[in-house]
């Protein structure tokens, strides 16, 4: 309690260091893996060699990644950013083209029977029916990234891991539960705001088919 009450103000300032680090990670990844899934959802070699490459990435250990990045990108946040992402494009990119792929061909011949463009096509058929797939590999993409993140410690990225492993090194019980529970709660939080979003996204898709 005493721990709490000195250091309070550095609990919340490594806490904003990875809930900053998980934001700017997660809107690069999603926006990366939605560009690659939709230039490769409807080549089915290609999008099976992508995953094959981002597959042997995701198996390279993360403080791996981050030894052999550290030459180009330095030590610090942005190393960490770039790790992250890489990481998250085998979560989401699998996803995202999955949950395209799996929409049936003959909806879609349909809704262009029906005279939608390509692009019609994708906005009022394709991702509507993919969504849930999608927000289902977002949601695991938001536990991999706040969990490596706190490894990104490591290398003077900050965040969490750097309360957590003072902890382990210090063997200072207080500090390990306070990085473990904050890390908890900012999965909960972020899942629960991405909730709040894929509600929005279908309401709005609802309001636009109507």
């Amino acid at each position: 309690m005493e721990y709490t009450t000195r250091h309070y103000d550095k609990l919340i300032e490594a806490l904003l260091e990875h809930l900053q680090m998980v934001g700017v990670t997660l809107v690069i990844s999603i926006v990366l893996a939605l560009v690659i899934s939709l230039c490769i959802m409807d080549r089915k070699r290609i999008s099976s060699w992508v995953m094959r490459v981002c597959s042997m990435i995701y198996a390279i250990p993360s403080l791996a990644l981050f030894a052999l990045l550290i030459p180009l990108t330095g030590l610090g946040s942005s190393t960490a950013i770039v790790v992250l992402v890489i990481y998250n494009q085998y979560i989401l990119v699998r996803s995202f083209t999955e949950g395209l792929q799996l929409v049936d061909a003959g909806i879609r011949e349909a809704a262009v029977g029906m005279g939608m463009t390509k692009w019609q096509v994708f906005i009022k058929v394709r991702f509507p029916l993919a969504l849930d797939a999608m927000v289902a590999g977002i949601h695991i993409a938001v536990i991999s990234t706040i969990g490596i993140a706190t490894i990104g410690a490591t290398i003077g990225a900050g965040g969490l891991g750097s309360i957590l492993f003072d902890g382990m090194r210090t063997q200072n019980g207080v500090k390990i539960v306070w990085g473990t529970v904050l890390s908890v709660v900012l999965v909960l939080a972020v899942n629960g705001l991405l909730k709040l979003a894929e509600k929005k996204i279908k309401k709005g898709i609802y309001h636009m088919e109507t």
